[in-house]
């Protein structure tokens, strides 16, 4: 649960980098919760609980992915490959989903060896 909060207190930051970890648990905590509103929301007759949740978590889980493409030596720019129907997605996906580099990039140190702060 803590890799969700701590892309959340991040809310609006794109720079830096952020570990393959932190980028899939944020993604995993976050379907679950909006699976789950998405079912009180059909149960009480309204969506709006989640396209408010949506919307509120729309720049942290932009903020995240961008860090985690900064991770890969990417640019946060490659997060538009994923207007591409189909084929974008998959990439995307790809790219999300490689080992970070190892060494320091012009985004910050690796965080997988940089210390707690």
């Amino acid at each position: 649960m803590h890799w969700y909060v701590d892309v959340l207190k991040k809310y609006a930051v794109f720079t830096g980098r952020a570990r393959r970890q932190e980028y899939w648990m944020f993604f995993l905590v976050n379907l679950i919760i909006a699976i789950v509103l998405s079912i009180i929301g059909r149960a009480i007759g309204t969506m709006v609980i989640s396209w408010l949740y949506s919307l509120a978590l729309f720049l942290p889980g932009l903020g995240v992915a961008v860090r985690r493409l900064h991770d890969t030596g990417r640019s946060g720019w490659f997060v538009l490959i994923g207007l591409i129907p189909f084929i974008g997605w998959i990439i995307l996906i790809v790219f999300l989903a490689q080992e970070g580099r190892p060494e320091p990039n012009e985004h910050g140190p690796n965080p997988k060896y940089a210390p707690a702060v």
